[in-house]
């Protein structure tokens, strides 16, 4: 829904600008929310989140380094110590039920089996400069892939062990990293202000140029349907692209100055935002392009990463220590 004259939209398409969609509100909701402090003795400086096979809630603790699990039924917090210098980014539930995580402390990938808590380490290969891993992703072959600010990207053969990495296309930047249901793996670069697809076979990166420039894609997400959704930290935008029909659409993330962080699409295909301006949540409805405000219980929350399972949304507050929960059945 376009807030300005058709004859104005047609004028700026025929200029070559950007087609963006501005909708004229964004509903507020009081969602079923939860928010818990997290009950350790120092500070976790929890990152990214991930649900465990238990029911639990696994988060980084990027400032303690350790693997932390929340338990929703009890409030309790236990810490997995990662090893000397650690300093998780993100989590992610593999294939084999362990926790998966981006340690840029330590330069490696680290495994933490689960229900065991066994840790093990995935060092990059020896000489690699420092890669400030970000973010990581299984393809459809049970492999993981991650990304590396300092301009990497790179796989674990999961069957071997074996850590490969390649420089990125335009050096830094490598971010948000995601699959799709066909198991192909995308990724995005904050500072390059591109999306890209890797080539599996030979661990290329193929770059797919938004329709905003410099728009500062962080986190990119897969829907059911392959399409690609990210949050445009420096232009405040949601876009999305279609690689089957090589298309775009972009929608103005609602508020003054909006500084979408996170997104995340849910088992209904829901698109979830965090936004870092307006210290909220957004869900977005794809079907009616409209955007559904909901506020955080917690002031500066600083949501970095979005993850859940079915009929749960969970979120780390980065800038509280809390971990919060929206319940969506």
């Amino acid at each position: 829904m376009l807030n300005r004259s058709r004859r104005e939209s047609l004028a700026l398409l025929a200029l070559g600008a950007t087609a963006v969609s501005w909708p004229r509100r964004a509903r507020s909701e009081t969602a079923n929310v939860r928010s818990w402090p997290l009950a350790t003795r120092q500070r976790t400086g929890i990152h990214d989140v991930a649900p465990a096979p238990d029911g639990g809630v696994w988060f980084t603790a990027q400032r303690s380094g350790h693997l932390g699990w929340f338990d929703p039924a009890s409030g309790r917090v236990e810490l997995v110590a990662l090893g000397a210098g650690s300093s998780p980014h993100g989590v992610i539930q593999g294939p084999d039920k362990a926790a998966w995580i981006t340690d840029g402390g330590q330069g490696a990938i680290v495994r933490v089996g689960w229900p065991d808590r066994s840790v093990r380490a995935f060092a990059l290969p020896a000489g690699t400069p420092y890669a400030n891993l970000n973010t990581a992703t299984f393809d459809g072959d049970g492999d993981l892939w991650f990304t590396g600010q300092g301009g990497v990207v790179g796989k674990v053969a999961t069957k071997t062990g074996r850590v490969t990495v390649k420089e990125a296309p335009r050096g830094s930047g490598p971010y948000g990293i995601c699959t799709t249901p066909r198991g192909d793996v995308w990724w995005c670069s904050l500072a390059g202000s591109f999306i890209a697809r890797i080539d599996r076979a030979s661990s290329d990166s193929q770059v797919v140029e938004p329709p905003t420039p410099r728009q500062g894609a962080r986190r990119v997400w897969s829907d059911s349907q392959g399409r690609i959704w990210v949050s445009e930290w420096l232009s405040g935008n949601l876009s999305m692209h279609d690689p089957g029909k090589a298309s775009w659409r972009t929608w103005k993330v609602p508020g003054s100055s909006p500084k979408p962080y996170a997104v995340y699409v849910d088992d209904r295909d829901a698109v979830w935002l965090s936004d870092w301006g307006s210290n909220a949540i957004f869900r977005f409805d794809a079907g009616s392009e409209t955007f559904t405000r909901i506020a955080l219980p917690n002031e500066g929350a600083g949501v970095r990463q979005i993850l859940g399972r079915a009929g749960e949304v969970w979120l780390p507050e980065s800038g509280t220590e809390h971990i919060t929960v929206i319940r969506t059945a």
